[in-house]
């Protein structure tokens, strides 16, 4: 086994996503079994995202389902890929965290993003704007202030947004929920100045990836959260016996965004069988093409290769495999052959 891998943190996030035939309880409760599955393979942490009115995907409310993963499980840590802090007022993010780190101690992280609704009309229902999410930075530092607690505020870096007076958020005052940023836009120098960990990806745009991963060790400024950078690099890692069956675990996922980009609804997976048969147009034929290429599948042996180049260029401390597909027996084998290569304990 690689030495680099073998010092690499491994975990996974699971958008929750819904396939054709499976509704979205379904798919909410598939996420909750796969956290069980992975934890018992000795995956670090499993993380769930927010995603509203898309039709694709079934987790919503991330802090919600965060919990059921949290009840289910008993040792992985569990957190938010992330919670989109533009969509919320940073008070009921911190009261959130705060019942979750409560109930279950030492396990909870709260991963953070700067994205807004996926269209106008989603947007509107929250009453949020994209202009919402310019003021990310403002909106961290509120929410890290809500944990810093109420007699704390003197001790807070210079220029944060101070919470109003004789307002707590209970049970988060004072508790200590790991935050991380997750890098959209500017989300890396936010990190940076923020002193917290970066969550950044995914694989496909390796050169960008690289870029912000550089300025944001540079500039890093250490904080009472990370005295140092940390960075987890999130992407799609497909494992299976041969080439060509770790390629078919991406089509689902490529042919539903190339259908998204093209008809504007984002669709349940479908069993790649299907998807070999359909007449797609030019754009939608270029963009299902585009959507295979530059993830990390193969064999054991491919997969330990490619993952080591991408730890030697990034220098990731951990990476999160994002990996959806319709096949929930073929992503478990995956992840268990993953777990084989990271040696995990119980791969």
């Amino acid at each position: 086994m690689s030495t680099l891998i073998a010092s690499t943190r491994f975990s996974v996030l699971d958008r929750s996503r819904t396939r054709e035939g499976h509704d979205g309880p379904q798919a909410l409760r598939d996420t909750v079994r796969l956290a069980q599955e992975v934890e018992a393979l000795g995956y670090h942490r499993f993380w769930v995202s927010e995603h509203h009115g898309v039709p694709g995907v079934a987790g919503s409310a991330p802090t919600v389902l965060a919990a059921a993963v949290a009840a289910a499980t008993r040792t992985i840590r569990v957190g938010t890929g992330g919670v989109m802090l533009p969509n919320h007022r940073p008070l009921v993010v911190a009261e959130q965290f705060g019942v979750l780190e409560s109930l279950f101690p030492g396990r909870i992280d709260m991963g953070l993003g700067r994205s807004v609704g996926f269209t106008d009309g989603v947007r509107r229902a929250l009453g949020r704007g994209k202009e919402d999410a310019d003021d990310f930075a403002g909106q961290l530092d509120e929410l890290l202030g809500w944990f810093r607690g109420a007699g704390d505020r003197a001790a807070q870096p210079s220029g944060a947004r101070t919470p109003p007076p004789r307002v707590r958020a209970l049970p988060a005052d004072g508790l200590r929920v790991p935050p991380y940023v997750l890098a959209t836009g500017g989300g890396a120098d936010i990190a940076a100045a923020a002193g917290l960990p970066l969550v950044i990806g995914d694989l496909k745009g390796r050169s960008e990836v690289l870029a912000a991963i550089d300025r944001y060790r540079a500039a890093f400024r250490p904080s009472e959260w990370s005295g140092e950078p940390y960075v987890v690099v999130a992407g799609t890692v497909a494992v299976a016996g041969t080439e060509e069956e770790a390629a078919r675990l991406l089509v689902p996922e490529a042919w539903a965004l190339a259908y998204s980009r093209t008809r504007g609804d984002f669709p349940p997976l479908a069993p790649p069988e299907r998807i070999a048969g359909l007449a797609m147009t030019a754009k939608q034929r270029e963009l299902y093409e585009s959507g295979l290429r530059g993830h990390v599948h193969g064999t054991e042996e491919q997969v330990r290769d490619a993952l080591e180049e991408v730890v030697k260029e990034t220098a990731a401390d951990e990476i999160l495999v994002t990996t959806s597909t319709y096949d929930r027996a073929a992503l478990l084998d995956s992840h268990r052959r993953l777990a084989r290569v990271a040696g995990l304990a119980g791969g």
